[in-house]
């Protein structure tokens, strides 16, 4: 039986005259080129879906489309820090991939509860040759150790610094807060989202920096001050904002307002945001703050103190005295009765009826 096996497999065939066994090679070799291309394809599909998906792991994912620079903590040591192998290439070539990750890997070290940590910085953007790989301590004396004197803004969820890396690249440092995990959380929607948006009206995320449970967000630093530094003097040295200016800046927050609580609770909710919204438009039409101790008990509380005024038909003299030039008085019915519509209800406690009377007042002055 096996010399008769042996005699069909050395057979010829009527396909170029070839032996039975070489035709089953063949097609056996062509079968597994078809799985393997098969394999191939799915791959590739697969990554091809994740390549919008910034790694936000402990240790980054890298996929294929991201290029990836390693450096070993202990040689860097050993390398000036004003050497290219700390900068990001300025130039890649066509075939280079639109992101660039530089990855700043340390050696494992331990916390001061014993603990092990690993750092990384990555730059998200091949075209910021400004931002350097580092760690957590490179930011740490950029900002002058998280300095006081270095704050630009706070939030619920962090504190933003201005930083000086050492290349002389001026950058703003977000410092996320651990608080009830609200901090990882704003940290995925940074770098997911954020990370790939390029809008006028937005300052780009440069970078990102993670080590143990410290989350860093690094921006581009844009040195034109917030609302609250506009109207509550810390940029006074430059001017006050016009009527026009701060409608304008209110008219895009409130596309997108969210209020302070949110930090907190972790929650959304429309009728807080409207609230707050209210607040904050009280506060560009008075320039006051919405609680200030040094004034009169009866002139606390900024959203209480403008029903009185606006019940006491004294609706004009609300406006902001730093204001060189005064609304119309059509601008001014407008602005009031949105801010009365946002502070209305009771989540405040608020007195419905001296709501309502305020908002006729307002009409009857302007009409």
């Amino acid at each position: 039986m096996g010399s008769g096996f042996n005699f069909d497999l050395s057979k010829k065939t009527h396909i170029f005259h070839l032996k039975v066994w070489v035709l089953v090679t063949i097609f056996l070799g062509i079968f597994i080129l078809l799985v393997l291309l098969l394999l191939w394809c799915c791959i590739a599909r697969k990554t091809s879906r994740k390549k919008n998906t910034l790694p936000i792991s402990l240790i980054p994912d890298v996929s294929g489309e991201i290029k990836e620079i390693r450096i070993d903590q202990n040689s860097a040591n050993h390398v000036d820090r004003d050497s290219d192998i700390f900068n990001v290439p300025e130039k890649y070539s066509e075939k280079d991939s639109d992101k660039l990750l530089v990855h700043f890997k340390n050696d494992k070290e331990k916390n001061d509860d014993g603990s092990n940590q690993c750092g990384s910085f990555n730059c998200l953007d091949k075209d910021d040759s400004a931002l350097e790989s580092g760690t957590r301590r490179d930011l740490e004396v950029a900002t002058n150790k998280f300095s006081k004197d270095n704050i630009i803004g706070e939030g619920g969820y962090g504190i933003v610094y201005r930083g000086q890396l050492i290349n002389g690249a001026t950058v703003a440092v977000k410092r996320l807060l651990n608080n009830l995990g609200q901090a990882e959380k704003e940290f995925r929607v940074e770098v997911e989202a954020i990370g790939h948006v390029r809008h006028k009206n937005l300052v780009r995320l440069l970078g990102y920096c993670i080590e143990g449970t410290h989350r860093l967000l690094v921006y581009e630093y844009v040195n034109n001050g917030n609302l609250e530094q506009w109207l509550h003097g810390a940029m006074s040295h430059h001017g006050h904002l016009t009527w026009e200016g701060r409608m304008k800046i209110l008219l895009g927050t409130a596309k997108a307002y969210v209020a302070p609580e949110y930090a907190s609770s972790g929650f959304l909710n429309e009728k807080s945001d409207v609230y707050s919204f209210g607040v904050v438009l009280v506060e560009a039409i008075t320039g006051r703050d919405p609680v200030d101790d040094s004034l009169p008990v009866h002139e606390k509380n900024l959203v209480d103190w403008l029903k009185m005024m606006v019940a006491a038909k004294r609706s004009e003299e609300v406006v902001d005295p730093n204001l060189e030039t005064r609304p119309s008085t059509s601008a001014l019915k407008r602005a009031l009765l949105t801010a009365l519509r946002g502070v209305e209800g009771k989540k405040r406690n608020i007195d419905g009826e001296l709501e309502s009377q305020a908002k006729a007042e307002v009409a009857k002055q302007f009409a």
